[in-house]
């Protein structure tokens, strides 16, 4: 079959997202279908451009700038996107192209006008795979209100949703969200667990016996460091561990509060903790082979549910896990059923610090303990059940 996916996130980016989309991508080829990966681009010239990664045909276009800008601004960028990526498909030579399924990806929740269209113009179904409930996060959070930002929002979400025939959430707890939308018996709410193919341990641009941290049992953190993911208590789990030459902890990425968090890890005199930039996607099993434990952060006030990408990257590695997250969230059952870390919702220090201490002494003493994380991420979290789950769910 011939599928079309919409996303804003794709190779040579790395965000999670972006790795994400690669292996799905990937997967859908080994499986035997074709792809064209339909992406927004700002920073073009031309209205499109065709390229070919590892055999899946991606097709950039031109649209507004929605990235390093005022939040008025990208709102319009972002509002105009999906129109503007139509204007220029209809110039490419991809014009005629017909597919029998159309796939995207929220965020952002822009794509709808431009999946209807396809959809419409094919007379096919689509599949919506939505990782981030938007804006009641940002609600959540405290970085909106109700009033008239939050009802344009949701309006824009609520739009996208109705173009979908089959959603993919990424836990049950997220389907309350979706009961007005359910009530139409035509369409198909489903939990779409994350993917992420497998990848040997190879060469990684940090060797961690270089650094500060050499000899120590290392705390792992890669990934977005920003508002959602209150990084701060991480870095009181540090300062609490200061006493524990044996303790370290490694945060690797970028996002809007890194420079943050490295000035106050130097203010407090932190030796035991190092930041480094982000790093190719592909050096990540080769960075967790030489750690210990993988940390996950999400802001005590989220509401949603995420089981975040990294904790998929751990789990593949073999790392246990250390997670400060809300809660209630659907992570918090899976790393204790399948006993694979520990947990705190309370939001306390001396409550990581105490799991902290407990997972250093169980990697000694669990043998297991890998090998239970591997088969958690092999039954689970695979590209190939994904890409099975999506095509099932689109053939008529």
């Amino acid at each position: 079959m011939k599928f079309v996916l919409i996303a804003d996130t794709f190779p040579p980016l790395r965000t999670s997202g972006a790795v994400q989309l690669r292996d799905l991508s990937r997967e859908f080829l080994r499986q035997g279908h074709s792809l064209t990966v339909m992406l927004p681009t700002p920073d073009m010239q031309e209205p499109w451009a065709l390229e070919n990664r590892d055999g899946v045909q991606v097709l950039r276009l031109k649209t507004p700038k929605t990235k390093d800008i005022g939040y008025v601004q990208r709102t319009l960028g972002e509002f105009l996107m999906p129109f503007a990526m139509l204007r220029n498909l209809r110039k490419s030579p991809l014009a005629d192209t017909s597919w029998d399924g159309v796939v995207w990806y929220a965020p952002s929740i822009f794509f709808g006008p431009i999946a209807n269209a396809l959809k419409k113009a094919n007379d096919c179904r689509g599949y919506l795979i939505i990782r981030d409930i938007f804006p009641e996060w940002a609600v959540d959070m405290g970085l909106m209100g109700r009033g008239l930002p939050y009802r344009f929002f949701r309006a824009v979400a609520n739009y996208q949703y109705s173009v979908a025939d089959v959603i993919g959430i990424q836990t049950p707890g997220n389907a309350v969200y979706f009961d007005e939308w359910r009530k139409d018996e035509s369409r198909k709410l489903e939990v779409l667990q994350n993917w992420l193919a497998d990848a040997p341990a190879g060469h990684c641009s940090i060797d961690v016996a270089k650094t500060v941290l050499a000899g120590r049992k290392v705390f792992v953190y890669a990934g977005n460091m920003g508002v959602a993911q209150g990084m701060d208590i991480l870095l009181d789990l540090a300062e609490s561990l200061g006493d524990r030459q044996d303790i370290g902890f490694l945060f690797v990425g970028r996002g809007s509060d890194v420079q943050k968090l490295a000035a106050d890890a130097k203010r407090r005199n932190l030796d035991n903790v190092l930041f480094h930039d982000e790093i190719d996607p592909d050096e990540i099993p080769g960075l967790y082979a030489q750690c210990d434990v993988g940390l996950v952060a999400l802001h005590p006030r989220h509401k949603t549910h995420n089981i975040p990408g990294k904790f998929l990257t751990y789990m593949q590695s073999g790392l246990s896990v250390l997670a400060n997250i809300n809660e209630g969230n659907d992570l918090v059952n899976l790393i204790q059923e399948e006993q694979v870390g520990a947990v705190a919702t309370d939001g306390t220090v001396d409550s990581l610090k105490r799991m902290a201490e407990s997972l250093i002494e169980q990697r000694e003493v669990d043998a297991e303990l890998p090998s239970r994380c591997r088969a958690v991420y092999k039954r689970l979290f695979s590209p190939e059940t994904a890409v099975k789950q999506i095509v099932g769910a689109l053939e008529r």
